[in-house]
């Protein structure tokens, strides 16, 4: 009986894999690529399981395809400074922790990488619509009916799944397809 448990999830994931929009994921990793054409920085920001996938995507970045590349990604998580998210949760508020820490940094010519499960985080949307407000490209990335993130966002990487644990996993996916695809194109060009 366990292992039926164990072979639906795999099952379930498989399918919501297959019904991805291939499409706009192609678009969202051109979009990455010019960001580093250009040298933007990418800042990346997330709750709980989110944040965790928001700090493995910096890595991936930062270090991982970066290894190989004369010019090196720069990219920035928002959730990596406990401190500074606990000062700006007790002295403004919780909503306001990725918000605050883009104001006098973010440029139009950078590029936010927003991570929320159910797309409706508020913390996430209000620094959505500062990017905006900024002019700057954003790719949303998430699950369930995309929330108000999708609407929010240029692009999307969405996970059209009702079930966190799913979308999770497949978030991490993309952060992990992301890197494999980039030192693909960079080996391509340098042949």
């Amino acid at each position: 009986m366990l292992t039926d448990h164990i072979k639906n999830y795999y099952e379930k994931e498989i399918q919501v894999i297959q019904s991805l929009d291939y499409r706009e994921i192609e678009k969202t990793v051109n979009i990455v690529f010019e960001a580093y054409e250009r040298q933007a920085e990418i800042y990346l920001f997330g709750n709980g399981g989110s944040a965790a996938t928001a700090s493995h995507f910096v890595n991936d970045l930062n270090k991982g395809v970066s290894d190989s590349l004369k010019k090196k990604f720069h990219a920035t998580c928002l959730c990596d400074n406990t401190a500074t998210i606990m000062a700006i949760a007790n002295d403004l508020s919780y909503d306001d922790v990725f918000r605050y820490q883009l104001l006098g940094k973010l440029k139009p010519s950078d590029l936010v990488i927003a991570i929320s499960g159910s797309g409706n985080s508020k913390n996430v949307i209000k620094a959505v619509e500062y990017a905006r407000e900024i002019g700057a490209v954003v790719i949303g990335v998430s699950g369930y009916d995309g929330g108000k993130l999708m609407q929010l966002s240029d692009f999307h990487l969405h996970v059209p799944v009702n079930n966190m644990q799913i979308v999770e996993d497949i978030h991490m996916t993309f952060c992990h397809m992301l890197y494999a695809v980039i030192l693909k194109c960079m080996e391509a060009v340098s042949k």
